[in-house]
């Protein structure tokens, strides 16, 4: 059967214009492989496995194939230190076996062999214990399946194994066998009866269900598999070449048109175009196919699965000279009553032909046009309007390609008028203003609505980030889609944009160090060419953490610099930085980069500034402090170690692993190292899915830490968590939760980066019934310099901040149950105030919507009769809709909680708080038992 038909309409634009459709609806999907469940799918088209693994170390060619390959010089090898990890034999029938032989790479690996007649009944075979070959007798047994796995596997101690032979009762081996394999989904008359029908962007994996025995670090979820997106589609007969842009694909996509492949790329962040080329059939029904292939340990975060973003139609014509992402924009020069603009135009065949002209225009936000000329002029704009944090103006530039008067080929780039310079004295400098880059790190899932971009939510994102104070966010570690992009030139939001968390040496066992060799510099051209017209864009970031001794080798520096070459060559106007997390980053590779960024290393400030390299300096990744919202653990400890229980963090913000610290102490390194340190990436703004440290066993982790000692502490700790099986499915590094909740450090932050404010915040809430008359220490952000503590009406004194104190803490205070309350000042003058009381029970929900676009988010709270939020209630929340209302997702910022919030129908409020994620007009009605319900109207 075919997918479902879609006619293309309103594409009848004059020739010359390049057509742009949203192609996101009208899809049919299907995964196969592992499963959601954890079973398995034969995907059609591909002969049956032979053999297959739960993971295989398929970057370094450690792959399931290679225990059956007859050479013990080879090995199969799990991506990873679980317990669970197996290799499945099929023999492609029934047969009689006798014994099993297995060889693991290691003799302590006791190996257990499980055997299977249909794949449901499973019988365990008697094993002879460790050794370097074991026998497992099978006497004859009528097996089909050989399910193997190692036991007294260790983080340091994978699952391994060199062969695996079968021999009947007779000592023949028995070869295992293939089925032919069947026609494939790529196939026009493919028959997809049962596939389900989606619209994108769609990413499976957060459909859940969240699973405790998968892998933390990825987020619990079941992302890894194939999946197949069909779509059939009728396109108009106007003589124009068509393509598709694909702004992100997770992962190794492979592209079908009609049958024919027309285009691939692996990396799963990339935005690439494909050439649907010969294979369109123009006036007539196509059947566009999309392969993608996630493999198990190929990301250390939740990488999500699917066509995640925007697909887009794209129509140009017949007659193309202007390349794709061949117009670059650059203004090198501005003042207030001038500006240059130069606007370069690649060619498909260099210059322009004899008889053929291009044309430039610039025109302002309202479409008239300020200045014009031909290719290669200078053009000069009169009283410029910059691009600015406060004023994100932007104007378009307007090319066209024509033959006499005739136009044969328009293209428009958006750009914005302003200058960037970053100097190892001053800093960085906006449109000739110095500007502190208060910025921070960003995965690219958007909480409950897993990795599937949706403008909205960034923009719900961005919007909370800039009330925080924050400038800039750092695309870590990958490029970002291009609506983000977008939204930050709109909204006013500085961008350092990455491209790769490794090189050529893995972390994981299947990431993209196994793409590195062939497709790098494509995927760094290509996200430069995608950005580099974007005035939000201000550094380009080749790597974060790269392991392989190229931060800390006398040469190491030279690789960074070829990648540096490539950026360059694509565009020479903006700096090329990278993430480093080795003290040795200081000696050498500076030489390869243009600004140098630490991670974690505030202490290396001022001694890389002393050696007088020219280059500038700032935290590429800083405090990575841990907290959950809502929850304080007593005593309060400002060991960074502490501070932790019931697999959550504390919120008193004193808690980092071992290779980071608490805001505090950046920020006095920062402050220390003013103007020419020009600001810092915390990591991070937002909790995102995955990567649950400290509750992870994640030995990546070591690759932060190069004490001798402190590695070898972190080591046995995370060997430790090894042993069990934390819940934690999402981060704690977030200074917002995962919903979009601020947490308590939102306010220190907003203290420090909006110092003009008037703010202040207390903590911890002051619901303690059972801490009566102990100690529970009261901590204040505020942007005033002086605040006096209240405890129902008493001072408890007034404290001045000095200048290392970014809080004021009063430690001593005994609780007792009524009002706290803070005041204030700055200069002697009162400033601000903020109180926190003891509430009722909880009586009822509070529900407020805000509506971005087509999207609603609903936040409700937990509240008592005075309408204050109840903390620690956790009551389940029932959503019932009515009219339009389709509900999208739905969270509680707890990184503990397994509720599927994919199309979530009811969710427990975490510490008072729970968002609900909707589209569409009507009514949404929140109801808890024994709780006065909410009810809001969705417009």
């Amino acid at each position: 059967m075919k997918p479902i038909a879609f006619v293309l309409l309103g594409l009848s634009a004059a020739a010359c214009a390049e057509t742009r459709t949203l192609f996101n609806d009208g899809w049919r999907f299907a995964r196969f492989g592992t499963l959601a469940d954890g079973s398995h799918r034969d995907e059609p088209g591909k002969p049956v496995e032979v053999i297959r693994a739960t993971s295989e170390e398929a970057g370094k060619g450690n792959v399931a194939t290679n225990a059956i390959d007859g050479n013990p010089e080879t090995r199969w090898c799990a991506a990873a230190g679980r317990a669970e990890e197996f290799v499945t034999l099929d023999l492609g029938r029934v047969a009689k076996v006798g014994a099993i032989g297995v060889m693991p790479e290691k003799p302590e690996l006791e190996c257990v062999v499980e055997v299977s007649a249909d794949g449901e009944d499973w019988r365990k075979l008697a094993g002879p214990g460790a050794g370097e070959t074991q026998r497992f007798e099978a006497g004859g047994r009528e097996v089909r399946w050989i399910r193997v796995s190692a036991g007294n596997v260790t983080p340091q101690r994978w699952a391994s194994i060199r062969e695996i032979e079968v021999r009947n009762a007779d000592g023949a081996k028995i070869e295992p066998r293939s089925e032919e394999a069947g026609e494939g989904p790529q196939a026009v008359d493919f028959d997809d009866v049962g596939w389900r029908e989606v619209s994108l962007p769609h990413d499976w994996g957060i459909e859940g269900p969240f699973r405790m025995e998968l892998d933390g670090s990825t987020g619990k979820l079941p992302w890894v598999g194939v999946g197949w997106y069909r779509k059939a589609f009728t396109l108009p007969e106007d003589e124009k070449r068509w393509f598709l842009d694909i702004d992100g694909a997770m992962s190794d996509a492979t592209v079908y048109l009609n049958g024919e492949p027309v285009g691939r790329w692996p990396y799963g962040y990339t935005s690439f175009r494909v050439d649907l080329g010969e294979a369109v059939r123009p006036g007539a029904e196509n059947v566009l196919a999309v392969r993608l292939d996630n493999k198990d340990q190929s990301s250390r975060w939740y990488p999500g699965a699917g066509l995640y973003r925007d697909v887009w139609l794209v129509g140009k014509p017949v007659v193309q000279r202007i390349v794709h992402n061949g117009v670059f924009v650059t203004t090198p020069e501005v003042s207030a009553e001038e500006a240059v603009v130069k606007v370069g135009v690649e060619m498909s065949d260099g210059d322009c032909p004899a008889g053929y002209g291009v044309d430039v225009e610039l025109l302002d936000a309202d479409g008239a046009v300020v200045a014009a000329g031909l290719m290669g002029e200078v053009l000069r704009v009169s009283k410029p309007r910059p691009w600015s944090l406060e004023d994100p103006y932007r104007y378009t530039a307007r090319v066209t390609f024509r033959h006499g008067e005739e136009v044969l080929e328009s293209v428009e780039e958006p750009f914005g008028i302003r200058t960037i310079e970053f100097d190892d004295e001053e800093g960085f400098r906006l449109n000739g203003e110095r500007v502190y880059v208060k910025g921070v790190c960003m995965h690219h899932d958007l909480g409950p609505l897993g990795a599937a971009f949706h403008l909205e939510a960034a923009e719900r994102q961005i919007r909370i980030l800039k009330e925080m104070g924050c400038n800039a966010i750092r695309t870590s570690h990958n490029p970002p889609a291009p609506g983000l992009v977008e939204l930050c030139d709109r909204m006013g939001m500085l961008l350092q944009i990455e491209a790769f968390d490794t090189w050529d040496r893995a972390k994981r066992g299947n990431d993209y160090a196994r793409f590195f060799p062939e497709w790098h510099e494509r995927d760094l051209r290509l996200m430069v060419r995608n950005f580099r017209n974007h005035p939000s864009v201000v550094m380009w970031s080749i790597g974060n953490e790269i392991p392989g001794g190229y931060q800390t080798n006398p040469d190491g520096w030279r690789k960074a610099d070829a990648l540096r070459k490539i950026v360059k060559s694509e565009d020479p106007t903006r700096p090329v930085t990278m993430g480093n997390n080795a003290r040795g980053a200081a000696n050498h590779l500076w030489k390869g980069i243009d600004l140098l960024g630490f991670n974690y290393k505030p202490d290396l400030y001022a001694k890389f500034q002393e050696k007088k390299t020219g280059v500038p300096v700032y935290g590429s990744e800083t405090a990575s402090c841990i907290s959950s919202r809502g929850e304080y653990f007593f005593p309060v400890s400002w060991d960074k170690s502490k501070g932790q229980a019931d697999f959550q963090m504390s919120s008193y913000d004193t808690s980092a692993p071992p290779w980071a610290q608490r805001p505090d102490i950046e920020f006095t390194a920062q402050d220390a190292t003013q103007p020419w340190n020009f600001g810092e990436f915390v990591w991070t703004g937002f909790d995102y899915l995955g990567e649950p440290t400290p509750y992870n066993n994640d030995m990546t982790n070591l690759l932060n830490i190069r004490d001798p000692e402190e590695r070898e502490r972190l080591k046995k700790q995370l060997e430790e968590i090894g042993r069990i099986t934390p819940p934690s499915r999402s981060s704690y590094f977030g200074i917002v939760d995962l919903c979009g909740f601020p947490k308590d450090r939102f306010y220190l932050y907003q203290a420090r980066w909006r110092p003009d404010l008037p703010m202040a915040h207390l903590l911890p809430h002051w619901n303690w019934p059972e801490r009566k008359g102990e100690v529970t220490p009261v901590h204040v952000y505020t942007s005033g310099d002086e605040a006096e503590l209240f405890l129902n009406g008493t001072s408890l004194g007034r404290k001045k901040r000095g200048p290392e104190d970014h809080r004021l803490v009063w430690d001593e205070v005994k609780y007792e149950p009524g009002e706290l309350r803070v005041v204030a000042y700055k200069d002697g003058r009162r400033w601000a105030e903020a109180d926190r009381s003891t509430t009722g029970e909880a009586t009822k929900l509070l529900a407020e919507v805000e509506t971005i676009g087509e999207m609603s988010f609903v936040e409700i709270t937990v509240v008592d009769d005075e309408g204050r939020e109840v903390p620690r209630s956790n009551p389940e929340l029932v959503f019932e809709v009515a009219g339009a209302v389709k509900i999208l997702a739905a969270g509680n910022g707890d990184a503990t909680s397994h509720v599927t919030m994919w199309r979530a129908e009811r969710m427990p409020a975490y510490n008072g708080k729970c968002l609900v994620i909707a589209e569409g007009k009507g009514r949404l009605k929140v109801v808890s038992e024994g709780l006065e319900s909410a009810t809001v109207e969705l417009p």
